[in-house]
C-alpha cells in the first residue's frame, strides 16, 4: 500500500470513529505522525486521549501497515496556541 493510501486510510478509520475537529496525518519514512484536535479531550488524561485516536487504528498497527506513530491531542485552544509557537 502507498504511503498516500495509508494517510488516506488513518484519516477515515479516525474520522468515523472520533468527533474531531481536525486530524492531521503526516509520514516521515515510516514514522506516523498523528496531531488530533478535539474539545473532547478537555476530561481526559494524556494516555486516555492517545488511546482514543490509536483505538480505531488497532486492526492495521496489529498487520504492520503502520508501526511507528506519535499522537499528539489537542483541544482547540492548544491547537491555536501550538499553532501561533510553531510556524
Amino acid at each position: 500500500m502507498e504511503i498516500s493510501e495509508v494517510k488516506e486510510l488513518v484519516n477515515k478509520l479516525i474520522n468515523d470513529a472520533l468527533e474531531l475537529d481536525e486530524v492531521h496525518v503526516n509520514f516521515d519514512g515510516s514514522q506516523c505522525r498523528i496531531n488530533a484536535v478535539s474539545d473532547m479531550f478537555d476530561d481526559l488524561s494524556r494516555m486516555k486521549r492517545q488511546q482514543a485516536v490509536l483505538k480505531p487504528l488497532a486492526d492495521i498497527i496489529k498487520d504492520g501497515t503502520i508501526h511507528a506513530i506519535t499522537v499528539k491531542t489537542f483541544n482547540k485552544a492548544q491547537w491555536q496556541r501550538d499553532k501561533l509557537f510553531n510556524s
